[in-house]
């Protein structure tokens, strides 16, 4: 038999989605794979109903639906102050996933190198070898997730075509600051490298932290590539619905590799998302209230019974310290947790590239009930022994 792809043969399947599964098996509380347990907002449900009856149901424009990317356009320059021309500069996609696998595949070529931040959400070093690149990790270092400026520019020396930020970022919750994002614009213009964002816990920031858009720092509209989704401000991450933002020249070629991935986004969908993207400031004010109360509760009780943490700036993660119970392999250890003490986080050296495995991974968009029995269940790891 022929082989199969030597570039795949290295890629295992996803941890976080392998660790709902053993969630599942063992009747755990899933706090690995990040979605919420709460619905959307009733305007996008109430639409979606009508939407039901008198559609659309054929396909839209491959680039997104005109009243979306229109609504797309207006939400971003509402919160980021930066105008964007909805015909030129928007491309919808099947989900953020889909965002950055179009944005990579459109400015790499086989070859070339790209920066990742690391820890970092799993699929950035895939997309790059997808896209036949070589991903240069630079270490955001525990506990604050801070980086080095000297080893960041040395990854650019090396001949950077692009840099994925996380922004704020999974699986640490850091929110980067102006100085950094400058530093790495800096470095981006210097070394003229592409800078892809993933913003897509924009809305989800703690205060007293803000999130900075990077094509707004000075000179870095043309060459920043935003991905995002509504997925985790509107809690409807099954609904697929992501979205590029950058300049016409970047998303002429996007639109093209998009058609050729996913045709594009489900019409039904897009047209009931408007109203979610129309809400008023009401909305995004109790959003963000709504998961400063879950960290808050999630995080005292971690407190309380014990746990080490750094404390999350933003999206709703928190890394936890579990090298006290002499842990070594933290895959082995996340599912004796699910086995044992009934919670089911994300083994932490699933994000690390560097050898790493003192972490677990929790989710808190949970409800008030499922989040104080997690925390009843994580008690039990002072008295059961691991192993």
């Amino acid at each position: 038999m022929a082989e199969l792809s030597v570039r795949t043969a290295g890629f295992t399947d996803s941890v976080i989605r392998r660790m709902t599964r053993v969630a599942n098996a063992y009747g755990a509380i899933n706090l690995s794979q990040g979605f919420p347990d709460f619905d959307p907002p009733h305007s996008i449900t109430e639409r979606l109903a009508g939407v039901a009856l008198r559609g659309p149901h054929q396909y839209a424009l491959t680039w997104g639906a005109q009243n979306f990317r229109e609504a797309l356009a207006a939400k971003h320059e509402r919160f980021s102050g930066q105008k964007v021309d909805a015909n030129k500069e928007i491309v919808v996609t099947c989900g953020s996933t889909e965002a950055m696998m179009a944005a990579m595949l459109s400015v790499v070529n086989p070859g070339d190198k790209v920066i990742v931040f690391s820890p970092f959400y799993e699929n950035y070093g895939a997309d790059a070898i997808l896209s036949g690149a070589e991903p240069i990790y630079v270490p955001l270092n525990p506990p604050d997730f801070g980086f080095d400026g000297n080893v960041l520019e040395a990854a650019f020396k090396k001949g950077v075509k692009a840099v994925i930020v996380c922004n704020p970022s999974n699986p640490s919750g850091k929110v980067f600051t102006y100085e950094e994002l400058k530093l790495i614009a800096d470095l981006s213009k210097k070394y003229d490298a592409f800078v892809i964002t993933d913003e897509v816990y924009e809305h989800i920031v703690y205060a007293p932290y803000k999130h900075i858009y990077m094509s707004t720092l000075p000179d870095m509209k043309e060459r920043t590539i935003i991905c995002n989704s509504l997925s985790k401000t509107y809690s409807i991450t099954g609904w697929r619905l992501g979205y590029v933002i950058a300049d016409e020249r970047i998303t002429d070629r996007i639109k093209k590799v998009h058609d050729f991935l996913t045709v594009g986004a489900a019409a039904p969908l897009m047209e009931a998302a408007v109203a979610g993207l129309e809400a008023g400031d009401d909305y995004y004010e109790e959003l963000k209230a709504h998961y400063t109360h879950m960290r808050d509760l999630f995080l005292k009780g971690l407190s309380d019974i014990g746990l080490k943490f750094t404390k999350p700036q933003g999206a709703y993660y928190v890394m936890v310290d579990v090298s006290p119970f002499g842990v070594k392999d933290d895959v082995d250890f996340s599912e004796w947790m699910a086995r044992k003490i009934g919670v089911a986080p994300v083994p932490g050296s699933s994000f690390f590239r560097e050898d790493i495995h003192d972490y677990v991974r929790f989710h808190f968009a949970k409800s008030d009930e499922i989040l104080n029995k997690a925390i009843e269940r994580l008690a039990l790891l002072q008295e059961k022994k691991y192993r």
